[in-house]
């Protein structure tokens, strides 16, 4: 080691500087047939399909059913259920801050690390990307554009609402071209130093908000059509990305991967996967993932050994030469030597689950997916459906092989009971330091609603008595009402008029610790509030 290290220092290089950057690519619920790649042939993704047949293919790879947890999974190499990361919304998409992130990783190891597009993982202080190690962030809140976490009035795919290093503002065109750009300018601004750029396109997620210029194919139903303009113009931002790579000479120690983050929304081509987003069948779960890095690896090669989300850190680790940290464990583990040549598929079981609630329910839309053998159970009061992948998953085997299914059942258990030990599904909390962000901005994306009749709240932690001005957005109530503001113990209380949309309470007071915001119009039902700015009082 100390041999390499006098090479480099005389070549007028450090051990550092020859590590290779990295560009993470992922898009929003395109699915494994959105491809040319893949053989479809009503998309045109010409950059994508060169991308990869001129780098190395992971197929079988899998994800989560939808975005969030797949988020999550990919940036620690951990399980979602440790991460505190439960659905893709009502408070239960937020990421614990003591996870470390791939980011903070390199980061410390001398990266330059940014992020473009969409993080998914919490918007609030500790919880943003730039609390996570990012150093240079263009993002969206929440889980998209058209969602929960727009601002006032709504946003749209073209100008949207964005934020740089938090602070929002309006972005002139269309949103992919816009991540894009500032992806270019990131890699750009200094190309001697190893980079971590995570562009995360929220397209083709709904609303399906098509970019100009690309029309749609009227062969096609309209729907499909929207997703494939939308593919189309993320090929060709792709294309721009590796076109910088090229220009500035550094494409051949870069690692390019592609991936997407969960199977398609809605249904088209999926090259006879069954399933859709939200499913933990293979159309649900099952992704494209392109690895690319000239320096390093082969061109051309396909491991068909299954791997995961949480297995890309331990591999980008592995290949950087960057140590791990010490701390919680990762559940993955790295595919860098099947990348290189390794024949032999690792021997073990990975498991995916995701559906609507406050907390995960054993045996609840999940699998246990080896190499071979997979179990699907939708409920918990229903026997698991069991497949032989060499087969596909049209033909339910779990009555002739029945001690397959025993042995994927204790696992997932097993598995489900550690996941529960890591922190009991605990959500995170928001913490109201003005200090870190101002103003904070509670949206109805991390608002918990428990039950229906539950008007919402959110959980915070306030690190010490504080007051601040409070602007609260709300459906006008149509007769009039009073609305209360309630933190913890502490109440406010204001009259609304029949057509107002919005409150303002001056110096409202916060007591210190952990406790629950809430913000109720008392009408004729009891209803909550969308939107919640805080400024500092006296």
């Amino acid at each position: 080691m100390r041999r390499l290290a006098l090479i480099l220092l005389l070549l007028g290089a450090s051990p550092q500087d020859r590590r290779p950057s990295i560009v993470l690519i992922m898009t929003d619920d395109q699915g494994y047939g959105d491809l040319g790649f893949h053989g479809n042939k009503d998309i045109r993704t010409p950059h994508l399909d060169a991308l990869g047949a001129s780098g190395c293919r992971i197929d079988p790879f899998c994800v989560s059913p939808v975005c969030s947890p797949t988020r999550s999974s990919l940036l620690t190499g951990r399980y979602t259920y440790r991460t505190g990361i439960v659905d893709t919304f009502l408070g239960r998409s937020m990421m614990h801050a003591d996870e470390t992130t791939i980011a903070e990783i390199l980061g410390q190891a001398g990266y330059r690390t940014g992020i473009f597009g969409k993080w998914h993982l919490g918007d609030n202080y500790p919880l943003r990307p730039q609390d996570q190690g990012f150093q240079d962030c263009l993002t969206i809140r929440g889980g998209g554009l058209g969602q929960s976490s727009d601002p006032p009035g709504g946003d749209h795919y073209t100008d949207a609402t964005l934020y740089r290093n938090g602070a929002a503002f309006k972005s002139k065109g269309y949103c992919s071209d816009v991540f894009t750009d500032a992806a270019l300018q990131f890699i750009e601004a200094d190309k001697d130093k190893p980079f971590f750029a995570y562009v995360a396109y929220n397209a083709p997620h709904t609303p399906l908000e098509t970019p100009a210029g690309y029309p749609l194919d009227p062969k096609l139903p309209e729907t499909t059509a929207k997703v494939y303009a939308m593919v189309s113009n993320i090929d060709d931002n792709v294309g721009r990305l590796l076109k910088k790579l090229d220009d500035l000479k550094i494409a051949d120690n870069t690692i390019v991967i592609f991936l997407t983050d969960n199977g398609p929304q809605q249904a088209r081509y999926n090259a006879g996967l069954r399933g859709l987003k939200g499913t933990t069948y293979e159309g649900g779960i099952r992704v494209p993932f392109f690895f690319r890095w000239p320096a390093g690896l082969k061109v051309g090669r396909k491991v068909e050994a299954p791997f995961a989300h949480i297995d890309v850190v331990p591999t980008l680790l592995e290949a950087t030469g960057v140590a791990t940290p010490a701390g919680p464990k990762m559940d993955g583990i790295s595919f860098l030597p099947w990348l290189k040549g390794d024949p032999a598929a690792p021997e073990r079981t990975l498991f995916f689950q995701w559906h609507r609630g406050d907390v995960p329910e054993k045996f609840h839309a999940c699998t246990a997916r080896g190499t071979r053998w997979k179990a699907v159970w939708t409920m918990p009061t229903k026997p698991p459906e069991l497949f032989d992948l060499e087969k596909g998953e049209q033909q339910d085997v779990s009555a002739e092989h029945p001690e397959t299914v025993a042995r994927l059942s204790k696992e997932y258990e097993a598995w489900y009971d550690e996941m529960k030990a890591t922190r009991g599904f605990e959500p995170p909390r928001i913490i109201l330091d003005p200090a870190h962000e101002n103003p904070i901005v509670l949206t109805r994306q991390n608002c918990r609603v428990p039950t229906p009749k539950d008007a919402g709240h959110w959980l915070v932690d306030v690190p010490k008595e504080s007051r601040f001005h409070v602007k609260v957005w709300f459906k006008a109530p149509g007769m009039k009402s009073t609305l209360t503001y309630r933190c913890g113990e502490s109440a406010t209380e204001i009259a609304v008029e029949p057509d107002a949309t919005t409150a303002s309470l001056n110096n409202v007071p916060h007591p210190p610790g952990k406790a629950r915001i809430s913000a109720t119009l008392h009408a004729k039902t009891e209803y909550g509030v969308d939107y919640i700015e805080l400024v500092p009082g006296r």
